[in-house]
């Protein structure tokens, strides 16, 4: 039987259950039961307007975003479910830099809360480069409850052919 991916650093015991639901066909249902709907975020025109309202509403004065799009290639190379990226530019005498989020492919199907946690993790980087307990703060400041649905999202992941 294939084992559960996703989950390596999480208990033995967690992941012990997560693979015995997924055994026995019910991580699916657990998944479906809990998130029953789907989302419409289905562009990048969309998936712009859906980051920067989230932005706006939690971190206005951060530094602007220049690109916002869904990637078919960052499961693939880079093993990430999103990226946050800091580029330099450099025009005449001047260095310029941009803000780019790039969400994984995979998000345009997927419940709303999921693509919501990716979102808020990658806007967190904004203010925040790594993975740190002032990160993880902000996020929960953004998203409440984003262990769970990171976790929730980690099983779901497990469903979805990649």
């Amino acid at each position: 039987m294939p084992e559960i991916n996703y989950l390596q650093a999480y208990p033995e015991n967690i992941r012990q259950q997560v693979q015995v639901l997924f055994d026995e066909k019910k991580l699916e249902d657990y998944i479906n039961k809990k998130y029953p709907t789907h989302h419409g975020v289905v562009n990048d025109k969309l998936l712009r307007e859906y980051v920067l309202e989230i932005k706006n509403q939690y971190i206005k004065k951060s530094s602007p975003l220049s690109k916002i799009i869904f990637d078919p290639k960052i499961h693939v190379i880079n093993h990430a479910l999103g990226l946050h990226s800091f580029v330099n530019r450099k025009q005449g005498n001047k260095i310029k830099s941009k803000n780019e989020i790039r969400i994984s492919h995979i998000f345009k199907k997927c419940p709303e809360p999921f693509l919501n946690m990716i979102v808020v993790h990658e806007l967190a980087h904004l203010k925040e480069k790594e993975h740190n307990k002032a990160f993880y703060q902000l996020c929960q400041n953004m998203l409440p409850d984003y262990f769970q649905l990171e976790f929730d999202m980690r099983c779901f992941l497990n469903l979805v052919k990649l």
